[in-house]
């Protein structure tokens, strides 16, 4: 079971970029902001990764693909204008009724071939704390931990 990634459609990135954006906010509220943070910071990220409605140059948005269906999304891309040898997985996500597969693992391989590609010297990327399936795959496959954020409820 080999995926591939295919570019998205620019008709479809909008939808998708609306739709993860939504999504990002969420796990925001998960991970312990309040609505309003969460809010503000994904409307701020929305607009800096996504200016004027259209993605940031030199940023790439695949679909993982299976046997001809898109089974999840990739988006790779430099972290910043002054590091563009420095790539940031903006967002991987594999449909959840195809989790378990080794797809995500697929996907992260693929990226790392895509981003190298384009010049890049490292890959980063930010996981949410409660994802630890995700941690673990990040882990598993050499990425290593930057910095952590911790907090306790009082």
């Amino acid at each position: 079971m080999n995926a591939t990634l295919v570019r998205m459609p620019a008709d479809r990135l909008r939808g998708w970029m609306l739709a993860a954006n939504a999504q990002y906010r969420l796990e925001r509220i998960e991970a312990g902001e309040t609505e309003a943070e969460a809010t503000a910071k994904a409307a701020q990220s929305l607009a800096e990764t996504f200016p004027a409605g259209r993605l940031q140059v030199g940023h790439l948005v695949f679909e993982v693909v299976l046997d001809e269906a898109a089974v999840g999304v990739l988006w790779i891309g430099p972290r910043s204008t002054s590091h563009p040898d420095e790539w940031w997985i903006w967002d991987v996500e594999i449909d959840e009724s195809f989790r378990g597969r080794g797809l995500g693992r697929q996907a992260m391989q693929l990226a790392e071939t895509a981003a190298k590609e384009q010049g890049a010297k490292t890959l980063g990327l930010n996981v949410f704390g409660f994802n630890r399936i995700a941690r673990g795959l990040y882990e598993s496959l050499g990425y290593e931990t930057m910095a952590v954020q911790m907090r306790k409820a009082l």
